[in-house]
């Protein structure tokens, strides 16, 4: 059977237009760090390294399964995520600067791949695409932890909006904000998306 994550977690990653709080169980991902502007060569070279990381991960673990009885021998490639966060120099300017982002990009693995796989498929990968930049991969293990979370339907630069409706949300249940990192979950691919038209989830840890 395949594992599609817009089903069995659609809680997660589909939510609506207005803030939700959720538990967020623990999750695997591999990881590529960066700092700048994402609209950069940099940014756009990170992906080019992860995309074939992630289906690598999905192809060898098709294969583990082959002989095996199990409950999921297939899944749907889980979405390009971002953990966002700012450096010293731009916590403290009066405005947004692009280039003091500092950022963590990742694809999640699902829980029932097995390392062995994990790492048979970054092997692959490097014997067959090899870039520089797969010797940075790393892969995070995120605690659970409570959130708050809400669709946001637009330009990335519109984001503010959402926050501000989850930061008031969070007001009137008592909570806060655990720092200013956030976490994004693109749901729209940008190269064939209008700007306008972009689903993203906006998340942040609250306490």
């Amino acid at each position: 059977m395949k594992y599609e994550w817009r089903k069995q977690e659609k809680s997660l990653y589909l939510p609506k237009q207005k803030p939700v709080v959720l538990n967020i169980p623990k999750q695997t991902f591999i990881s590529l760090p960066g700092q700048g502007d994402p609209n950069g060569s940099d940014f756009k070279e990170r992906l080019q390294v992860l995309y074939p990381i992630s289906y690598g991960i999905k192809a060898a673990y098709r294969k583990f399964c082959q002989d095996k009885d199990v409950e999921f021998d297939d899944y749907v490639v889980f979405p390009l995520e971002g953990v966002w966060s700012l450096t010293e120099a731009g916590q403290k300017m009066d405005h947004l600067d692009k280039n003091e982002f500092v950022y963590d990009i990742m694809m999640r693995i699902p829980d029932f791949v097995p390392e062995e796989v994990v790492q048979v498929a970054i092997k692959n990968v490097k014997e067959k695409k090899y870039h520089p930049l797969i010797e940075e991969l790393e892969q995070k293990t995120y605690q659970p932890k409570q959130v708050i979370e809400i669709l946001h339907v637009g330009k990335y630069d519109d984001e503010p909006a959402s926050f501000k409706l989850m930061d008031l949300e969070c007001q009137k249940l008592g909570k806060t904000r655990a720092s200013m990192i956030h976490r994004e979950i693109y749901l729209s691919d940008a190269r064939r998306v209008a700007p306008d038209k972009l689903k993203t989830v906006l998340r942040y840890e609250i306490k």
